[in-house]
This record gives C-alpha cells, sequence and structure tokens, in this order.
C-alpha cells in the first residue's frame, strides 16, 4: 500500500532516515501521552528531543532541481504527524498534511524572489503555540536560500531555542553559505537527495501516471532527472513545443542580428510561460480581495470601504508582480538548462564519452555541431550558458545576460 513517501523517487537512504525518525518522534509522543496519564516513566522521553536521538527538532532538505526537496518535507511533515508514526498515508494526519489542510503544518513558498523578515517573525510566532492536534508544529520552508538575512536572523533565534513540540523544515539547493547562513547550517540535521536517475523517473511516468513507456523514456531523459517537469513534458504538448524552440537556438545564431532575435524569442517565451501559470492565481487572489472590502456591495460602508481599499490592491498588485518576476526566471532557467543539455551532449559526442545523450531527439544536430566545434569552442559554449543562468541569480536583468550569451554562443 503507498505511503506519504511514494511520491520520492530514488532516494532510498533519505527514506530510511526520515522513517527512522517518524518513528522515534512517535515515541516523544507515546511517553508525553504516558506522562498525562499519569505514568512518570515515560518523562524522560517526553522531555522533548535529545541530540542523539533519529529525530531532532531542525532538518535541511538538499539536492538540485527535481530532486525532491519539498517533496521530501512535505512527506516527513505528514509521517509525524500521522496517527502511528509511520507515514501511512490514509489516516487524517497522513491526508491533511499532503493536502496542504493540516492546522498544525505551515508550509512557506515565497511569491517572489524572497521571504522577508516580518513574514518569518509571524511564522515563528505562530509556530511556537501548542499543537491543536496534540502532536507536532511543522514549519515546511520550502525555499529556504531565499530568505533575506533579517529572516534568516528570525528563523535562527526560533532554530535555537524551539518549542518542545515545533519541528523546521527547510528545504535549499546546498549548505554552500550563499544558501543557507553556517549558523543555521550547524543547527540542523542534514537530508541530502541525489539526483533520480532517467530510468527511476520513466518507471514512476510509466506505473504511477500512466504514460506510455516511449513517452516515459523520452520526458525523463529529456528533463534530466527533474521528476515534475518530466511529468510536464509527457503530458503538455505546448510544454514540449517550447523545449523544441530552445533546442533550436544554436543554429539559428548565424549573426549578431540573429542572436538579438534569439535573445528577445527566449524571453518572451519565458514571460508568456510565467503569465500563463500565473494568471489563475492572480485572479482568484484579486477576486477573493474585492469580496472581503466588499466589491458589489452599496451604502456609506461600501463606499468607504472601497475608498480605504487602495493599499491593500496595491500591496497585492506588488505580490503579484513579484511572483511573475519569479516564474518568469523560473522558466528561463529552465530553457537554459535544455540549453546546455544540448552543448553537453556535442561536448561527449566530441571526446567520444561512454555516456547516453540528454537530449535524444537532437542528436544528429548535435553530431553535426561535434565535428563542426573543437572540444574547447564546444565547452566555451557551455560555460556562457551556466554564466548566463549565475548572472541571472545574481540580479542582472534577463534580457542582457541572455544577450550577452547569445553573442558568446555564436562567436564560439
Amino acid at each position: 500500500m503507498p505511503d506519504v513517501f511514494t511520491e520520492l523517487v530514488g532516494q532510498v537512504e533519505a527514506v530510511q532516515t526520515l522513517r527512522r525518525a517518524a518513528e522515534a518522534a512517535n515515541e516523544v509522543i507515546r511517553a508525553a501521552e504516558a506522562v498525562a496519564a499519569g505514568d512518570r516513566g515515560g518523562a524522560e522521553t517526553a522531555d522533548g528531543l535529545s541530540a542523539g536521538s533519529a529525530m531532532t527538532h531542525a532538518w535541511i532538505f538538499t539536492g538540485p532541481p527535481g530532486s525532491g526537496r519539498s517533496v521530501a518535507a512535505r512527506a516527513f511533515a505528514a509521517a509525524l504527524q500521522c496517527a502511528y508514526g509511520t507515514g501511512c498515508g490514509d489516516c487524517a494526519g497522513c491526508r491533511t498534511t499532503l493536502a496542504g489542510t493540516h492546522a498544525d503544518v505551515r508550509f512557506v513558498a515565497p511569491d517572489g524572489l524572497s521571504i522577508s523578515v516580518s513574514e518569518m517573525r509571524a511564522l515563528v510566532l505562530r509556530a511556537a503555540s501548542t499543537p491543536a492536534g496534540g502532536r507536532w508544529q511543522v514549519v515546511v520552508i520550502a525555499d529556504a536560500d531565499r530568505l533575506t538575512e533579517a529572516a534568516g536572523n528570525a528563523l535562527l533565534k526560533a532554530i535555537e531555542e524551539p518549542p518542545p513540540r515545533t519541528v523546521f523544515l527547510l528545504c535549499a539547493p546546498s549548505t554552500h553559505p550563499d544558501d543557507i547562513s553556517v549558523t543555521i547550517r550547524s543547527r540542523c540535521r542534514l537530508v541530502p537527495l541525489g539526483q533520480p536517475s532517467a530510468d527511476a523517473v520513466a518507471t514512476v511516468l510509466r506505473d504511477r501516471d500512466g504514460i506510455t513507456p516511449e513517452m516515459a523514456g523520452w520526458a525523463a531523459a529529456a528533463a534530466q532527472g527533474h521528476v515534475g517537469r518530466a511529468r510536464r513534458l509527457a503530458n503538455d504538448a505546448e510544454a514540449r513545443q517550447r523545449r523544441e524552440a530552445v533546442l533550436a537556438v544554436p543554429r539559428r545564431l548565424t549573426g549578431v542580428g540573429a542572436c538579438f532575435d534569439a535573445a528577445s524569442a527566449l524571453i518572451e517565451a519565458a514571460e508568456a510561460e510565467a503569465a500563463a501559470s500565473v494568471a489563475e492565481t492572480d485572479a482568484a487572489e484579486k477576486a477573493a480581495l474585492q469580496t472581503a472590502l466588499g466589491a458589489g456591495g452599496t451604502g456609506k460602508g461600501a463606499a468607504g470601504a472601497s475608498r480605504g481599499s487602495a493599499g491593500q490592491i496595491k500591496e497585492l498588485e506588488r505580490r503579484q508582480k513579484s511572483r511573475a518576476t519569479r516564474a518568469q526566471r523560473d522558466s528561463l532557467d529552465r530553457a537554459l538548462v535544455d540549453l546546455a543539455g544540448f552543448y553537453r551532449d556535442v561536448l561527449t559526442m566530441t571526446l567520444r564519452a561512454p555516456v547516453a545523450p540528454v537530449h535524444t531527439d537532437t542528436v544528429p544536430l548535435a553530431r553535426a555541431a561535434a565535428e563542426k566545434w573543437a572540444p574547447e569552442a564546444t565547452l566555451r559554449r557551455l560555460e556562457a550558458v551556466l554564466a548566463c543562468r549565475s548572472a541571472i541569480e545574481a540580479n542582472v536583468k534577463p534580457r542582457i545576460a541572455v544577450e550577452a550569451m547569445m553573442l558568446n554562443l555564436w562567436r564560439g
């Protein structure tokens, strides 16, 4: 029978670690219940989580994009709330946590480019309350690498002096100081996740999602181990078309003008994809705010509410703009990963490396490029793509970074 860890693909060691920790956490709960019933024998265990326990109060999940950091954190949160302490996937604690509706589990995912200190302070304050269900208060921060310095300091204080029934689950690409502060890292238990193999991803798409074996194998390879992207490529024809347009870039770079045209096309495609991805959420938020502010009402009270709503509407628009910017950058990054995969294929073919290509559908184009370009030229092109990703992450305007990349790809 599937349990809460079923969605975590290709992470056997991590799942074993989390299962043991969930069992240890359940022992703490049982001991506390025994003490409440008058049995003092469990007092020592019920006092909290010891340093040597399999369970601790703060965790960091690291791994490359698509490895399942947030999936692992959500599954672990469900196991902590499981009535049986196993993450059965069937009890109310498991179901509500996985659905995002459990009263004692809070998921933090930044709408924009960062998580603010005010948001973190409010979260820490709420997390200090007694669990409504009697088990754990769990805080899941999906993108801990986007904490501002002040927000990180607010979180650090909570991790240093945690309430007895609160568990913090942080997700970040790595433990590098650029992703997570050294002091926060030193107070957390690390769960490293690896990139799932293409075979493991294909198996999930085939057996769980009903994708044909051929499409599952192709999507898994094209997504480079990213489960969510593989599922999107397998099910969404538009996603496949956008990928094809990105992989056509190398043969379009015939001159300076063509470089700028290709950059504009890439930016505009990312903007269109991002706008489509946030449109439904933006509309729902705007409608909810208008309803809360009395839209459609009549009388003096409604008129007063309308006049006083400008600030709230402006704040909503600011958050939505920030979310759209983040979505654009995420979409553009996926395109750059695809482009890097192509140049990686060219390089491995040039060097006759015994590895499978990332993009099986562009093998003829990659082989032709491998015959034409020297290994050093291909490596420079690959480095240009990676440099573009780094520049955008460092807040260089995407259009400037992409235009510079296109010129470098053309020059070789």
